[in-house]
């Protein structure tokens, strides 16, 4: 008996391969349909649905003015003196005079040791002084007599220089009694703690009723001259030829110091001094900025945002550092010309900041640029100049919010 299912297999075989080669047609037929030629696409340069008319942009106008080259760094504030305030003599702390934070003056009294023991031993220094002072006094009256027998041949030399030699210890010892008597008085001072410097406390390591003694490791309390302030930061070695031309030149050179999302200029000073080496495993040099801080803006140890203007260039051409494109074939701008026409114009780019680009070369001030609304555009193409508020939201999404999205922008096309 023949196979059933094999028969009905067989039949429906040729019917299949119709209906596939069908389908085949269909699709050929619509490729052919909607695919342009390759003349008129170049000549659209829209894609393969036509022409899509003048591209809405936005544009800037190229200026003329003040540009200030800046170098930009990370930096740390640190302070011009920083003092660990510790005893000098040993004793028991019996007064804290001061408040953590607090600003002080060079010379305020900041704390009190137990000074009894130093008052004793003053005292005993004294009286020693006072006793030795007598003695020589005596010895000395002794040998003004013995003088006055020599010289009557009633006594002999060796009598009158054993009273010499008696006065010369007395004040031997005197002069010792003398710095016994200073160095109590000195002692005696010490026991009460005094600001070296001026400047800001910090917190209080020591309570009322410690011993201390002056080999103490750990601080009573710690001092850090705030103002005038400095800021220690690196710079590349290749960005050092401008710095020092214009120190050589006498120029003081601004320093501005900004928090760590450079959105608050937190004070304004001058380049100080520059380190004598570079250091080769980075191959950068380090800088030391002053700042007065009279704010108190800054604190020790703060990391902050240097920039150092090491120029300030005059009627120089600026253009909006959002219209600068990068491309394979280097930076460019689209210019817009009086006829709404684009051309794509090569230049160089000497310096930008966060929001203008100094042009060294490319175009001129009073033209325009395209500042958004880059993604379709092309040399020759039409553009329709809008305002920002009209702007389709496609053409708007695609221009970069500020000069740091640069990088993103699209590449020079092949047909440019």
């Amino acid at each position: 008996m023949p196979d059933i299912r094999s028969s009905s297999f067989s039949r429906s075989l040729p019917r299949q391969w119709l209906i596939g080669l069908v389908l085949l047609a269909v699709l050929a037929l619509l490729l052919w349909w909607f695919w342009p030629s390759a003349a008129t696409s170049q000549q659209m340069g829209r894609g393969p649905f036509g022409d899509m008319g003048p591209v809405p942009v936005r544009l800037a106008t190229v200026e003329q003015g003040d540009f200030a080259i800046t170098l930009k760094a990370l930096g740390t504030v640190t302070a011009y003196n920083t003092v660990n305030v510790r005893s000098r003599v040993d004793g028991e702390l019996v007064k804290v005079l001061f408040q953590e934070g607090q600003q002080v003056k060079a010379g305020d009294l900041l704390a009190v040791i137990d000074p009894r023991p130093y008052q004793v031993a003053l005292q005993q220094a004294q009286g020693a002084l006072q006793e030795n002072q007598a003695q020589l006094q005596n010895a000395e009256l002794d040998l003004a007599r013995y003088k006055g027998l020599y010289a009557q041949d009633s006594i002999a030399k060796q009598t009158l220089d054993t009273q010499q030699a008696l006065v010369n210890q007395y004040r031997g010892s005197l002069q010792r009694n003398q710095a016994d008597v200073a160095t109590a008085k000195l002692n005696l001072d010490f026991t009460q703690i005094r600001a070296p410097i001026a400047g800001r406390l910090g917190l209080r390591q020591l309570d009322v009723g410690n011993l201390v003694s002056s080999g103490d490791t750990t601080p009573l309390v710690v001092i850090t001259q705030a103002d005038p302030i400095s800021v220690i930061f690196t710079i590349a070695e290749g960005d050092l030829p401008a710095v020092l031309q214009r120190r050589r030149t006498g120029a003081s050179l601004a320093v501005e110091a900004w928090d760590r999302g450079e959105i608050l200029k937190l004070a304004t000073g001058t380049l100080e001094s520059l380190d004598n080496q570079i250091d080769t495993t980075t191959g950068t040099v380090r800088l030391k900025a002053r700042f007065d801080n009279a704010e108190q803006m800054l604190f020790p140890n703060q990391f902050v945002n240097v920039r150092l203007r090491v120029d300030n260039r005059a009627d120089a051409t600026i253009v909006p550092s959002a219209a600068v494109q990068f491309g394979n074939q280097g930076t460019f701008v689209y210019v817009v010309d009086t006829q709404n026409t684009v051309s794509i114009r090569p230049l160089s780019i000497v310096a930008s900041d966060a929001e203008r680009s100094l042009v060294g070369s490319g175009v001129e001030p009073g033209e325009r640029v395209v500042l958004e609304g880059t993604d379709r555009l092309r040399d020759g193409g039409k553009v329709q100049v809008i305002e920002r508020s009209t702007l389709p939201a496609d053409e708007d999404s695609s221009a970069p919010s500020d000069a740091n999205t640069n990088a993103q922008h699209r590449p020079l096309r092949n047909d440019a």
